[in-house]
């Protein structure tokens, strides 16, 4: 596929704006680093009480205080963006995912790169294969959610369809467990959950902040749902010999 043919504005590959949605979590904030590190210039969005968890960024990134499913907000923020990074998180019982996604498919830029970042729960065509253990702690994670009424993993799987079913340039990064650490480098990703490269399910979140960055210049993960697991992990290693 061209990763560049019928998307409209954007078709030199060239990234220079980047809004992070979702800025002020741990993996928002790993990617402010990553793409100042690039030299992007970075639009942050996150909600208000939030905001003094970037005050490291202070003098470096433009804040758009707000909550990421306010369509306002999001319009705003991603204006003349060419990539938007999507942290997809599944708080509340208010379908803030889906509305989240639903607010930068309609209001990015065309032809602008959008990341988004879910877990490995998602699948977009059904062949990814999880343990029982895997399906069970699913089943009560989601179930608890919606009974004390705090998470709703289920519009999280909402979102992806839309995102999936959009003609826009996305990837959804889907993350294996994270832990904090150095960063080991890039991670390695197969297209379905169940391939042995993924068995060690453990990435480090610096390094899914770095494969989110590096997914806005990377053509060939343009409509792919990338699984991903860290570069030494033990299924990693294995397949590296």
């Amino acid at each position: 596929m061209d990763a560049d043919a019928g998307y409209g504005r954007i078709t030199d590959g060239r990234i220079k704006r980047v809004c992070v949605v979702g800025a002020s979590g741990k993996l928002g904030r790993y990617m402010v680093r990553h793409a100042l590190d690039r030299g992007y210039e970075v639009v942050g969005v996150c909600r208000e009480g939030s905001v003094p968890k970037l005050t490291e960024f202070a003098d470096r990134i433009t804040v758009v205080p707000g909550r990421t499913n306010d369509r306002e907000v999001i319009r705003r923020a991603v204006e003349g963006c060419d990539g938007v990074l999507v942290v997809l998180v599944p708080w509340g019982v208010r379908q803030y995912s889906s509305g989240t996604a639903q607010a930068v498919l309609d209001h990015a830029e065309p032809g602008a790169r959008l990341v988004f970042s879910c877990g490995w729960h998602i699948t977009r065509d059904g062949k990814d294969k999880y343990s029982r253990t895997f399906t069970t702690l699913l089943r009560i994670a989601t179930w608890a959610g919606k009974l004390v009424r705090a998470v709703e993993i289920d519009d999280q799987v909402e979102a992806c369809r839309r995102v999936f079913a959009s003609d826009t340039r996305w990837t959804v990064v889907r993350g294996s467990d994270l832990e904090e650490g150095e960063s080991q480098g890039l991670p390695v990703w197969r297209r379905h959950v169940g391939d042995p490269v993924l068995a060690g399910n453990l990435t480090r979140r610096v390094d899914f902040a770095l494969f989110m960055v590096e997914a806005l210049t990377d053509d060939t993960l343009v409509q792919e749902a990338p699984a991903i697991v860290g570069r030494l992990s033990s299924g990693a290693l294995a397949a590296s010999g």
